[in-house]
């Protein structure tokens, strides 16, 4: 939702998150005091303001919020926008879904298709009409090229599994913001979240959280000369990119890909439109505080068309281990532990992120902690992101 003018303050309370003394991100808010059942439209505003503002919030007791209720939000808060979950239908998104189909299991609420159950293990005899589902593919760290042996998986040493944005990134926009409703997950014991990449970091949370960081703060780490040419650059994804890079597999720390020649040609991706292929700024600039993130979605990046003018002529990167190996540089300086907020929700909680500012990613845990069940819903948003500058050719 773009902001607008407010003419009632909000009847809901925004209380920023507390952190310690060691945690360096500057985002995240805790909402009470609003039922989600009977939001007026003056709220839904200022709840989309809050989203945009504090780019993390957590909106406390929502145990009885059926799931259509959830979708109603979402449309709400971008009610131009196609009446459809940003990746499409659950038969688009398991046949065009690539890696994000192939990793894990995504099933749609009966009644409420474009609410996601998204979970781990036994969901219960009746869950809104999903009899007796046990999800055996669960956001795991299968995929990453550095294997994570299973018995220290099963000791609790687990991974963050793919920072990412939720973007289709051909044919649709990205969602404005990502809602996840939070039914039922184990609570203990803490897991010991791993980077496994050289580094040595690691922290510590509680299991079946989902965790942040901020693009913003990205940006906000590069130097002049790369904010510059940050401000005047774009990038080309691939046409179904999750299908092209379905065969690759991911870093330990869940940021980018392993380069090892996996993409898929685009004769192999089968029929696309052009007119679809998507090709967005470097720096997406918030529409209610004017921050400007560095929001590049480096696993489904195709081209890097690098400028530090209006109009200059851009540099072209073709080559993804170049393109790679450019993003790497700059989004792994945020990728610190004093950087990582995973918010603690409790049964009935719902996060809400600003899709167009964050990376966040699932953390898996070891089956023998419990199950997970998580409602998951966004939309396409109406709008492409805005950039500081115009991009070439770019509507």
């Amino acid at each position: 939702m773009s902001p607008s003018t407010l003419t009632a303050e909000a009847s809901f309370t925004i209380t920023p998150m507390t952190k310690s003394l060691k945690e360096k991100h500057d985002f995240g808010a805790i909402v009470t005091g609003l039922d989600l059942n009977d939001i007026s439209d003056a709220d839904v505003r200022h709840l989309s303001d809050a989203i945009w503002t504090h780019k993390v919030v957590v909106v406390k007791g929502q145990k009885d919020l059926p799931p259509i209720k959830q979708w109603e939000l979402v449309t709400r808060f971008d009610p131009d926008s196609p009446q459809v979950h940003s990746h499409g239908d659950i038969k688009t998104f398991n046949s065009k879904g690539g890696l994000l189909s192939k990793h894990r299991e995504v099933v749609g609420i009966p009644g409420a298709e474009n609410v996601r159950l998204i979970g781990k293990g036994f969901q219960g005899e009746d869950h809104y009409g999903i009899k007796n589902k046990t999800i055996t593919k669960p956001l795991s760290h299968d995929w990453h090229g550095k294997e994570l042996p299973e018995e220290e998986f099963n000791a609790g040493n687990v991974r963050f599994q793919r920072w990412h944005m939720d973007a289709p990134l051909y044919a649709r926009d990205p969602a404005y913001f990502t809602t996840l409703r939070c039914i039922k997950r184990p609570t203990e014991p803490e897991v010991n979240i791993r980077w496994d990449d050289g580094s040595g970091f690691s922290m510590k949370a509680e299991p079946g959280l989902t965790a942040f960081i901020s693009n913003v703060q990205m940006y906000e780490m590069m130097t002049e000369d790369e904010k510059n040419m940050a401000d005047h650059s774009w990038v080309e994804y691939a046409p179904h990119p999750y299908m092209w890079i379905g065969d690759c597999k991911g870093n330990s720390n869940g940021l980018g890909l392993v380069s090892e020649g996996r993409e898929k040609t685009l004769e192999d991706l089968g029929d696309f439109d052009p007119k679809d292929v998507k090709t967005y700024p470097m720096v997406w600039v918030n529409p209610v505080t004017g921050e400007k993130a560095f929001q590049v979605h480096g696993i489904c990046a195709r081209k890097l068309f690098l400028r530090s003018s209006p109009t200059g002529d851009p540099r072209v990167i073709e080559d993804v281990v170049e393109i790679r190996k450019f993003l790497k540089t700059i989004q792994e300086r945020v990728l610190k532990p004093e950087y990582v907020s995973i918010p603690t929700l409790e049964e009935g909680d719902i996060v809400m992120w600003a899709n167009h500012q964050m990376f966040h990613t699932a953390i898996d845990y070891p089956a023998s902690y419990g199950p997970r069940t998580m409602h998951q819903a966004n939309i396409a948003s109406s709008a492409p992101p805005t950039g500081p500058s115009p991009v070439p050719g770019m509507a």
